[in-house]
């Protein structure tokens, strides 16, 4: 099945070009100081700052200020609590080890300025920023999510590699629904009818939202963010966007903001846009692959490759790392009920630990590539999951299993995706298995591990409130 088993690498030009300042770039990471914020505002007529930051599930939280008042450098605050939060609204009692502040203390909100952009679908100037989040000391709070991937990418950095990522997007578009109990449906595209499934790489199936297509590349560009290609999945309406390779925090960024503009130019064309793993029954689930490479800090040279091109014992303990650990940080992959809907072998998804070359059916596909470009593509997390936490635990997996010299299994080339699941099935079977591993301690927290771990039993409390369809099908008149 494609969605889960073929990639294009060409299907749709570039967006139209916008045009560009004269002193200083348009694109994520232009800006590097407030005079040349104040510059870049001043140049847009900017009215308005969206101060924006990742909650656990990657939800934009923030608040909007004048941008007169962004720039006198004002201080901001978000309460502490917002990060407790389940996604259903709710803080659970108690988060593992750590408890909450009585107090629900502020955390201060710190603009990233070289992420200062255009949002391209408001109709006053608006201009949105990331944030990273310190406490009153100073220091940053190691459970929010940016801060998480940046310290295991602070982790490599003092082994001397600096880690390469590139993440691939798939979602769903679906017809406007009010209604959660009512199933989603594919949208009306052009054609007047809406869009069948088995639609893997049509063109077709893609011109269907030409109009919807060309406000992604144009919302994009204006943003700075970088598209590589875009291809119609197997799903009905399912599309995948793929993004070039690159620092593994720019690269989280640009997939929070990249969602958050799908959703936008989805609305604008009367439609919904989710990257929920498993939206539709007995289709296939939506992805958010991550390929990963490691060079050498200084020299830039590949750390998987030898001078003769073969593979170096850091490749293979990186790609034992991830059959090691990955199951044990799945959670964070994969993060809802809904995900593990996904994970089933019928649906074309890895469930399994295997790795081998430019297969498919393994979690841990090698592409074919030249030995520079010798990467590892992690197929198991779901497109639902924050991107943050994706690739901090994708990364931190890979790490481990290069600081502590894992061998990997042999490679296969038979198809992997048969028989038993080699994974947690559930959402409180892959919380129990973050929590207990303390390896996860010191590269990604443990406060975050006991926080996010809290939250996750907080969120599966909530769904065994809600009664599904298929209890009042089968237990209603029958047990």
């Amino acid at each position: 099945m494609a969605n889960e088993s073929t990639r294009s690498r060409a299907v749709r030009g570039a967006a139209t070009k916008t045009r560009k300042p004269p002193t200083h770039v348009s694109n994520l990471r232009g800006v590097k100081n407030w005079k040349q914020a104040e510059e870049w505002l001043a140049f847009r007529t900017i009215e308005d700052i969206e101060c924006i930051t990742p909650d656990l599930a990657g939800v934009p939280r923030g608040k909007m200020m004048p941008s007169k008042k962004f720039t006198s450098k004002t201080s901001l605050a978000l309460p502490s609590a917002l990060f407790r939060q389940t996604i259903s609204g709710e803080y659970p009692e108690e988060t593992g080890d750590f408890r909450y502040d009585p107090h629900d203390g502020d955390l201060k909100l710190m603009p990233d300025l070289s992420t200062l952009s255009v949002v391209p679908w408001e109709s006053d100037p608006t201009a949105q920023v990331i944030c990273d989040l310190v406490g009153a000391d100073g220091n940053d709070i190691a459970y929010t999510p940016r801060n998480v991937l940046k310290r295991v990418v602070a982790a490599y950095e003092k082994k001397g590699w600096r880690p390469v990522v590139a993440p691939e997007i798939e979602f769903y578009l679906v017809a406007r629904n009010s209604d959660p109990d009512y199933p989603l449906q594919p949208p009306t595209g052009r054609s007047g009818r809406a869009i069948s499934g088995g639609q893997a790489y049509s063109i077709a199936g893609v011109n269907e939202f030409d109009d919807l297509i060309d406000d992604i590349y144009h919302f994009c560009e204006a943003q700075g963010l970088e598209i590589d290609t875009l291809i119609h999945e197997e799903g009905p309406s399912q599309l995948e966007i793929n993004l070039r390779h690159g620092d593994p925090i720019e690269l989280a960024d640009q997939v929070f903001m990249i969602k958050r503009t799908i959703r936008e130019a989805a609305l604008k064309q009367d439609m919904f846009a989710t990257f929920m793993a498993k939206p539709m029954q007995d289709e296939s689930g939506s992805a958010m692959h991550i390929h990963q490479s490691v060079v050498d800090a200084k020299t830039g040279r590949s750390i998987f490759a030898a001078e003769d091109g073969s593979e170096t014992e850091l490749f293979l303990s990186f790609v034992g790392g991830m059959q090691h650990y990955v199951p044990k940080a799945l959670v964070m992959m994969a993060p809802y009920v809904n995900s593990y809907r996904r994970l089933a072998p019928e649906m074309a998804c890895p469930v399994n630990t295997a790795w081998g070359y430019d297969n498919r059916t393994t979690a841990f596909r090698i592409p074919t590539s030249t030995p520079a470009a010798r990467r590892v593509e992690n197929r198991l997390p779901s497109s639902d999951a924050n991107p943050y936490l994706a690739l901090a635990a994708s990364l931190a997996a890979g790490y481990l299993g290069m600081v502590n010299g894992l061998v990997p299994s042999s490679p296969t080339a038979e198809t992997a995706n048969e028989g038993t699941v080699d994974l947690p099935r559930g959402l409180l079977e892959a919380t129990s298995l973050l929590e207990s591993e303390r390896a996860f301690d010191e590269v990604l927290g443990r406060e975050f591990v006991a926080t996010f771990a809290g939250v996750k039993r907080g969120e599966f409390e909530t769904f065994m409130r809600v009664i599904s369809p298929w209890e009042r099908e089968y237990l209603l008149l029958n047990v």
